[in-house]
């Protein structure tokens, strides 16, 4: 490129100016001050309260481009508890509460039989994953987890084991959760808000899995629910795992009884206990073969 060049840019390239204030040769108590750094390389500044607007913007384009960069063009989500042991696991997690309180036990014996659910989370993932879809020249139900243990390590382990890619939106917790090692590393993607976070679970989501969990999953199902009862976003399937659990926990019938929802609300979701139900209800709703 040359100076005369009409495609070439005219202003420097921000990485380019970063770099010409590294290789200045003036080292002065003005270039040295903290008030002196590019903003866009001032870590401290970009922390303060005030730009709470910038980090949501930036925490709303990194992801969206890093996954258009991967051709993603629409997703798989898969929602469940970080607390399911994986069928392997479920024997040990009740002997590690053979010494403990009785209610400990219970807990253990419970989630022990929710293990066949990682299996089905496991199975659809590899599923779908083995399908390879491609349309427009972008890949269709690539699976995405919040990128934990348990349901969300089982969804990337299918997609693993099918030898396809998936994708991790992590968050940042106090007590730290790392990424399970089956999502594709550039694709594990991190957060610190919450809402966008959500949101990023849903702008390319085609269909969502809907796995027995706690108050993370209940919040991310009946936020969906919500977005698609009010016309917010447009309906996808939505697959609920595990009918006795979840008609344990939540009577819905009882709430369009009460009539703060109404009765077809219910026919919002679809209920499957395996992972062939959910594709064959997914295959139904797209007319996919």
């Amino acid at each position: 490129m040359t100076d005369k060049d009409l495609t070439d840019h005219k202003f420097y390239h921000a990485g380019e100016e970063s770099r010409f204030t590294e290789e200045a040769p003036d080292r002065t108590p003005q270039t040295e001050h903290p008030a002196y750094k590019l903003a866009f390389r001032d870590h401290d500044f970009l922390l303060r309260d005030e730009l709470r607007p910038v980090r949501f913007q930036l925490e709303l384009l990194k992801p969206e481009m890093l996954l258009d960069e991967a051709r993603v063009g629409s997703t798989m989500v898969m929602y469940g508890s970080a607390r399911i042991p994986a069928p392997e696991e479920a024997q040990a997690k009740i002997d590690a509460a053979k010494n403990g309180t009785e209610y400990e036990q219970k807990v253990a014996e419970r989630l022990a039989e929710k293990a066949k659910y990682y299996q089905e989370a496991y199975k659809l993932a590899r599923l779908i994953t083995e399908k390879a879809i491609i349309e427009d020249g972008k890949r269709q139900f690539v699976i995405t987890t919040g990128g934990g243990p348990s349901i969300m390590e089982a969804g990337n382990r299918g997609a693993s084991d099918a030898g396809g890619e998936s994708i991790g939106l992590n968050i940042v917790l106090p007590h730290e959760q790392a990424p399970n090692t089956y999502v594709t590393p550039y694709l594990s993607l991190n957060f610190h808000y919450f809402a966008l976070r959500k949101m990023h679970f849903l702008l390319r989501a085609r269909a969502v899995a809907v796995f027995p969990g706690g108050f993370g999953t209940f919040d991310e199902f009946f936020e969906l629910l919500t977005l698609i009862q009010t016309g917010k976003m447009k309906a996808v399937p939505i697959l609920l795992f595990g009918k006795d659990f979840w008609t344990r926990v939540v009577d819905f019938e009882a709430i369009a009884e009460e009539g703060t929802i109404s009765k077809k609300d219910l026919e919002l979701f679809r209920w499957c206990e395996t992972a062939e139900d959910a594709w064959d209800h997914i295959a139904e709703f797209y007319n996919l073969d």
